[in-house]
Order: C-alpha cells, then sequence, then structure tokens
C-alpha cells in the first residue's frame, strides 16, 4: 500500500484506503492477497494481470 500511495502522491492512510484503495479493488486492477481475511495483520495487495497491463508490467 505505502507504493501505491507513493505514486498517488498522498500521505493519508485512511483517506486514501477509501479514494484510492477501494476503487482499485471493486475495479479489478488491484487485488487482496488474502481476500477471505480482509481484516488480517497480514494483508497485502497485489496487482491483477490486467492491473500489471495497464502499468506496462504485464510479464505473462
Amino acid at each position: 500500500m505505502i507504493e501505491l500511495l507513493t505514486v498517488a502522491g498522498r500521505t493519508k492512510r485512511t483517506r486514501s484506503r477509501d479514494q484510492i484503495l477501494w476503487p482499485l479493488l471493486n475495479a479489478g486492477p488491484v487485488e487482496m492477497t488474502i481476500p477471505e481475511k480482509p481484516g488480517s495483520g497480514k494483508r497485502r495487495y497485489r496487482a491483477t494481470k490486467n492491473g500489471r497491463a495497464l502499468i506496462g508490467e504485464d510479464r505473462s
């Protein structure tokens, strides 16, 4: 999430989560690594295949 905030030029996590992360999760370019436990302390986020294609990092 820190990388995403840096790219977006944001510093406030709560507001950024609501304004940036949730819309990306809902649209599909970003996914949770542990979707069945969204409140887990080990949760991370990663770009999906479509998300990597959007940023030009599609390696498939």
